[in-house]
C-alpha cells in the first residue's frame, strides 16, 4: 500500500507536532501532484519549461530538490527548489523548482525533502524514508489527452435495448438463422426483465428493436435531463447478433439499427449545442476479430449469399486469405478465445492488407468514420491487447507497434480524437509513453475497487470485500501508474455491458449502493461513464441479464437516483476542481490515519478557484464524522456548504487545526464547497 505511516509524529490531539527546522520532516502536510496548483504546465509542448510546486508544513524544511530521470540521456538531473509562499491559513509552505527545458522525451520526477540532515522522498506513489525506485510523476512532452474528455460526462448505450425509434427496421421472427439459432424478435417493452427470454441457448439472436432512431429520439434525456455530453455506443455495424461484436461489414450500419444516413443524423444531433454544449460520440471498434459472416471470411451459409467476393474460408486463392491465420484450412484458424464465429484478423507486418484496411489508408475503417460525413470523435478499441499477429492472449511488441500506428493514423485526421482502450488490468504499457491510447476503461482503478468496497463483490459479482484503507491504497496505486492527463480521461464506470449490473452486485434496496457509487463516480479523478440504466439502479446479472431494456418509466427526475445523477453532473460541470483538480486524501490521509473509522472515505479535489471536500459513508446508518479539512486548506472559522444536501458547516479548531463535523446518511455522501 503506497500510503505509509512510518515517521509520523502524533500529538495527543491527533495532529502532527509543531513543525520547525528541528531535524524532523513532517510527513502529513506534504503534497504535490500534477493538478493546476502544483504543475504549471501539465501537458507541455516539446522543449517547454515546467515549474513544479511542493507543499510542506510551514517553516518545516531547510531545502528541497526535484530529481528527474531523462529518458533521452538515461541520466538523473537535480533541480534545487526554493521557498515561494505560505498559504493563507499559515499551515503550509510552497516550494518551487523549474525544469527549464523538458526536451522531447519522457521525464520521470520525484522530490527530495530535507530538514537539516533528515530526508524524506515523495513521488506519485507517496512518501518514503528512502529513495523510491518506482512510481515517479510523469512529464511527456508533446502529449495531450482530449480536453472534451476531461470536461465531459459519458453515457454508454447497448443500442438494441435502449429504445425502438423505428419499428419498421425491426427484424422479424425467423428472418434468418445463424449459428443454429433462429432470430427471435420481441415487441419493445420498457424495463423488460423476463430472464426466460435470454436463456434459450440463443441469447445473441434475441432482439428488442432498439436502434439509432431511438437514441436520436431520446437524446434530450441524455443531454438535457441528465446533462451527459459524450455518447459511447457499443458496436453498430452489420452483424447477425444483437451485440454486434462479430462484425460482418464495417462500412455498413446494421439494418436493424438503421442506415448510414441514420448514423449521420444521430451524429449531427449529438454534435449540436442546443443545450449550450457541443456533444461528442465514440464508436466501438472491434478490430481484433471479425465475424464469420464477414465477406472477408465467408463461412456462414446465409451471409455468404450477401457477398460478392470469395472469402478466406471458401478458397485459399481468396484475396482475403491472408486477413486470417489458418493452421489447417479451412476449419482450423485463429479465433478470439477459441470462438469459431469470431476469426482473428492477422495484422502481419507494417503495410499489410489488414493494417491498411483497418486504419492505414484514407478510407480505412478507422479513418472513414473520423472523416466527413460522419466525423465521430473517437474510437473505443474492443479487446485491444489482442490485436497482434495471431496471438490469442496478452500483448506483444507487435500489438504495441499496431497501436502506435493506429494512433498516428487517428491523430493525423483529428488530433483531438479520443482513443479509449478496453483493458481490465494495469493498462500502463499502452498509456505511459503518450504514443498509443489516450485512456482505458478503468476497471482496474475504479470499477473493481469501488465494487469491492461498496458492494462486497468484485466487478464480476464474485464475493470480495475491502475496507476503506485498502480502497484508498488501491486508488492511490492505480493513479500512480499513469500520467496525470491520462488519469483525467480514464473512464470510470460502475458497470458495463461486460459486468453484472452495479445495483445487482450491491443488492439494490431503496438505492443502497447506487447513490454512494454515483457520488464517488462523479467526484473521483477521471471521466464518468454511465452505463445506460445505472442512473436509476437497473438490475441484472451477468450477460445477457445486464442488457435488459431501458425502463423509461423510471427515467424521470421524480426518481431520486436520476435526480441525484443530474445534480452530480451539474456540480461536476460547475467546478473545474472535480475535472482536473488535485486529489488530496483526507480520511485516510496520506499517512494512513483513519481517524477511528473504517466506513468513511473522504478526500479533497482542489483547483485554483475552489476546494471541494467529498465525504462518503459506506455504513448503513447515518454518521457524524470529523473531517480534517485543514489538509485541503480550509481555514478555521470559515463556512462550507454541502452541494448535495444544502447543509452548511463551520470549520472549527481542534489542536490548532480545522475540522468539520459532517452528518452523512447511510450509503450516501456529501460534497463540501468553500
Amino acid at each position: 500500500m503506497p500510503i505509509l505511516a512510518a515517521g509520523l509524529l502524533l500529538g495527543l490531539s491527533g495532529r502532527a507536532q509543531a513543525c520547525g527546522t528541528n531535524g524532523n520532516v513532517h510527513w502529513r502536510e506534504i503534497f504535490s501532484d500534477q493538478g493546476p496548483m502544483f504543475d504549471s504546465n501539465p501537458e507541455p509542448a516539446r522543449n517547454a519549461s515546467v515549474t513544479l510546486t511542493l507543499r510542506v508544513c510551514h517553516d518545516d524544511i531547510t531545502s528541497a530538490n526535484i530529481k528527474y530521470y531523462d529518458s533521452a540521456t538515461s541520466q538523473f538531473v537535480w533541480v534545487p527548489m526554493h521557498y515561494a509562499s505560505t498559504d493563507s491559513t499559515g499551515q503550509f509552505d510552497y516550494w518551487q523548482g523549474t525544469i527549464a527545458n523538458v526536451g522531447t522525451a519522457e521525464l520521470y520526477y520525484r522530490f527530495q525533502i530535507n530538514d537539516n540532515q533528515a530526508t524524506v522522498w515523495y513521488n506519485a506513489s507517496g512518501l518514503s524514508s528512502s529513495e523510491p525506485i518506482y512510481g515517479d510523476f510523469f512529464i511527456i512532452p508533446g502529449f495531450k489527452t482530449p480536453d472534451w474528455m476531461k470536461n465531459g460526462v459519458g453515457y454508454e448505450i447497448f443500442p438494441d435495448r435502449f429504445y425502438d425509434g423505428n419499428p419498421e427496421n425491426d427484424v422479424y421472427n425467423g428472418e434468418f438463422t445463424y449459428d443454429g439459432c433462429s432470430v427471435e424478435q420481441h415487441s419493445w417493452v420498457s424495463g423488460y426483465t423476463n430472464d426466460a427470454a435470454y436463456v434459450n441457448g440463443c441469447n445473441s439472436e434475441v432482439f428488442f428493436g432498439g436502434d439509432l432512431a431511438g437514441i436520436r429520439r431520446k437524446l434530450g434525456y441524455i443531454k438535457k435531463t441528465l446533462g451527459a455530453n459524450i455518447l459511447y455506443l457499443t458496436p453498430i455495424f452489420e452483424s447477425p447478433t444483437n451485440h454486434k461484436y462479430d462484425t460482418a461489414n464495417y462500412y455498413k450500419v446494421d439494418p436493424a439499427f438503421g442506415t448510414n444516413g441514420t448514423l449521420e443524423s444521430l451524429i449531427r444531433a449529438v454534435h449540436g449545442d442546443e443545450d449550450g454544449r457541443r456533444g461528442y460520440i465514440i464508436l466501438d471498434g472491434v478490430f481484433n476479430h471479425t465475424g464469420d459472416t464477414n465477406c472477408w471470411f465467408g463461412r456462414s451459409t446465409y451471409w455468404k449469399e450477401k457477398c460478392r467476393v470469395v472469402g478466406a474460408f471458401q478458397s485459399t486463392s481468396s484475396p482475403y486469405y491472408d486477413y486470417y491465420t489458418f493452421e489447417g484450412w479451412p476449419t482450423q484458424y485463429a479465433s478470439f478465445f477459441g470462438i469459431s464465429s469470431m476469426p482473428k484478423l492477422n495484422y502481419g507486418a507494417t503495410g499489410s492488407p489488414v493494417r491498411m484496411q483497418i486504419y492505414g489508408r484514407r478510407r480505412s475503417v478507422v479513418q472513414n468514420y473520423l472523416r466527413e460525413p460522419y466525423r465521430i470523435d473517437g474510437w473505443r478499441l474492443d479487446s485491444a491487447q489482442y490485436m497482434d499477429a495471431g496471438a490469442n492472449y496478452g500483448s506483444d511488441a507487435t500489438n504495441h507497434q499496431i497501436m502506435r500506428q493506429l494512433r498516428a493514423a487517428i491523430t493525423a485526421v483529428n488530433p483531438n480524437a479520443e482513443i479509449l482502450g478496453e483493458y481490465w488490468g494495469d493498462a500502463s504499457s499502452w498509456l505511459d509513453d503518450g504514443d498509443q491510447w489516450d485512456s482505458a476503461m478503468n476497471y482496474n482503478g475504479f470499477t473493481n475497487p469501488v465494487s469491492e468496497w461498496i458492494c462486497g463483490t468484485d466487478e464480476s459479482g464474485n464475493s470480495a470485500s475491502i475496507g476503506v484503507s485498502q480502497l484508498a491504497g488501491w486508488l492511490w496505486g492505480t493513479r500512480a501508474d499513469l500520467p496525470g492527463d491520462v488519469q483525467q480521461v480514464m473512464t470510470n464506470e460502475l458497470g458495463t455491458q461486460d459486468t453484472p449490473r452495479f445495483a445487482q452486485r450491491c443488492s439494490w434496496t431503496n438505492g443502497w449502493g447506487t447513490y454512494l457509487g454515483l457520488i464517488l463516480q462523479f467526484t473521483y479523478v477521471g471521466t464518468p461513464m454511465i452505463y445506460y440504466g445505472d442512473e436509476y439502479g437497473m438490475m441484472g446479472g451477468a450477460d445477457p441479464q445486464n442488457r435488459h431494456t431501458f425502463d423509461w418509466s423510471r427515467a424521470t427526475l421524480a426518481n431520486p437516483a436520476v435526480a441525484l445523477t443530474r445534480k452530480l453532473i451539474k456540480i461536476r460541470r460547475e467546478y473545474a476542481a472535480l475535472r482536473v483538480g488535485s486529489f488530496i486524501p483526507l480520511v485516510p490521509d496520506m499517512t494512513g490515519d483513519l481517524y477511528g473509522t473504517n466506513e468513511v472515505f473522504a478526500f479533497a479535489r482542489v483547483g485554483r478557484n475552489h476546494r471541494l471536500v467529498v465525504v462518503l459513508n459506506n455504513s448503513s446508518a447515518q454518521s457524524n464524522v470529523a473531517i480534517p479539512v485543514w489538509l485541503a486548506g480550509d481555514a478555521i472559522g470559515s463556512t462550507v456548504k454541502d452541494l448535495v444536501s444544502g447543509a452548511q458547516y463551520t470549520v472549527y479548531e481542534n489542536g490548532g487545526r480545522g475540522y468539520v463535523n459532517v452528518t452523512v446518511q447511510g450509503h450516501y455522501g456529501a460534497i463540501l464547497e468553500q
